[in-house]
This record gives C-alpha cells, structure tokens and sequence, in this order.
C-alpha cells in the first residue's frame, strides 16, 4: 500500500511562510543582476559560486564544520573562472579555473589533506564549470537574459511543483536511503509544473516551438531533481543535514541551487553544441 502524507497540514507546511518569503527576497535580487547582465550577473554568480565551494568544503573536509583559509585556493578559481569568462572569453575561463583548482589540490596534497583532495577538485570543477556555463547563456544573444530566466524559472517550478506534490500526494518514497523526504508523485508534479511553465513562457516571449521547449524544459527539471538528490547523497555521506545557513527555510547556497547547477551545465553543454540558445530550433 502506498503512503500517505505525514502530519496535519500546518505540520507539512510549516516551512513554507520561511522558504516563501526569503525565496522571494533572493529571487528579486539575482534577476536584477542577471537582467543587467555584465560586470553585475558576473559578481553575482561568482559569489553565489564561492559560497557553494565554501560549503562543499566544509561538509567534505569539517562534516559541515567551520571552513579554514584553505577554501582560499578553490574560491580563487571560480572566482576567476567567472572574472575571466564575463570578459567573454570561455577557453580562458576554463584555463583559469583547472590552474585555479591545480594550486588547490597541490594545497591539500602540502597540508596532508589527501583525503580531501579528489573531493575538492571534483567539485570546484562541477560548481566552477556550471558558473562559467551560466554566463556563457546570459551572453548568448539576442535571448541571453531570455533564457538565463527560463533555466532559473524551469528549476524553481521543479522545485515548488516537487515540494507539493510530495507533501499533498506523498506515496512510494524515490530513494529513502538517500533523501527521506522526496517522493515519486513530487517528482512528478515538479516535471509537469517545469513543463507547463517552460512551454507557456517560450511561447509568450519567443514564439518558439512549444513542445519542443517542453521536452527540454522536462529534461531539465529532471537534471536539477538529480542535482538535488546527488546533493543529498553526499551529505548523507558526510553526515550533515543542510549545507549551511544562508538562506532561511532553504539551507545554504548549496541546498539552494544544487538543481540549477546540474541543469545549468546540460544546458549550456547543449547550447554550445549548437552554438545558439535552446529558444532557436
């Protein structure tokens, strides 16, 4: 028999007013930046990219403790990843990060941190890359800021149909070893409130193809639900509950935007194949 829902409402809910109201407040400052575009959606996304590195260290260094100066090395490399990538020169930026992320493992190989080592580089590549990758489609024009919206709107209706459908349908967990709390019916229901969403807002902007933005926008939300449980995964590895504290009701950085990194890169993996947006078939 399947499971249902736990708790009363207010129980399930509980969170919500919390994750609503700073969700909001966070939203409205990134798409500024973003609409802007430039020096200001470059600042934006290396910090949010350094604040993810940060926490990513310390949950696999500390266990989700307090992070030391060696995180210097690896938020060097986003950092500059991104400075170098806003000057819209995407083989540089690259460089960049993966000599960045050199000097960073030679810093834990100094300090004996071996253990540490491949989890550093593999995730200052992943976050480093996703960055790079984000700039790389707000660049794209003439639908840069066009689709750097679509992709934001496409993980958070991901996000919200997903926290919905799994509080008010509940049934068969989708891997309770790894995330408890997430559901089938929520996957389903962030998948379908991703497709509906992308289809309708590349119809009202672009004209485009509506069942073909469908199917990425479908592909895309099951990247960021990926994203999202891989998270899970290491800090269930690691033992910590949530990647820190920076966002109240949504955890850290990392909590955050773990789906729109693993969408961001597939995306614009996929953008640059074709050398132009995902709105253009």
């Amino acid at each position: 028999m399947a499971a249902t829902p736990s708790g009363p409402p207010a129980r399930r809910f509980a969170d919500l007013q919390t994750r609503i109201i700073s969700g909001i407040a966070a939203a409205a400052v990134g798409l500024t930046l973003i609409y802007l575009g430039g020096v200001w959606a470059m600042l934006l996304i290396a910090l949010v990219s350094g604040a993810m590195i940060w926490e990513f260290r310390s949950i696999t260094l500390h266990g989700g403790g307090a992070c030391g100066f060696d995180v210097a090395f690896l938020l060097s490399g986003v950092v500059g990843g991104a400075l170098v990538a806003a000057l819209w020169s995407w083989p540089a930026g690259f460089i960049w990060l993966a000599w960045s992320l050199v000097a960073g493992a030679g810093a834990d190989l100094a300090a004996g941190r071996r253990r540490a080592l491949g989890w550093g580089v593999a995730g200052g590549a992943y976050i480093g890359a996703a960055g790079i990758g984000f700039l790389y489609l707000r660049a794209m024009e003439p639908h840069g800021f066009i689709t750097a919206l679509w992709v934001f709107l496409v993980v958070a209706a991901a996000d919200v149909g997903g926290y919905f459908a799994g509080r008010l349908i509940g049934g068969p967990k989708l891997w309770p070893k790894v995330s408890p709390k997430k559901t089938w019916a929520g996957m389903g229901g962030g998948v379908a409130l991703a497709v509906g969403l992308g289809g309708m807002f590349s119809w009202a902007t672009t004209g485009t193809y509506f069942l073909q933005v469908c199917a990425v926008s479908a592909g895309a939300a099951v990247l960021s639900q990926g994203g999202d449980l891989a998270e899970s995964a290491l800090k269930r590895h690691f033992g910590v509950k949530d990647s820190g504290r920076l966002l109240p009701g949504h955890g850290g950085a990392l909590d955050r935007f773990d789906g729109l990194v693993a969408a961001v890169l597939v995306v614009a993996l996929i953008a640059w194949w074709r050398g132009q947006t995902v709105f253009i078939w």
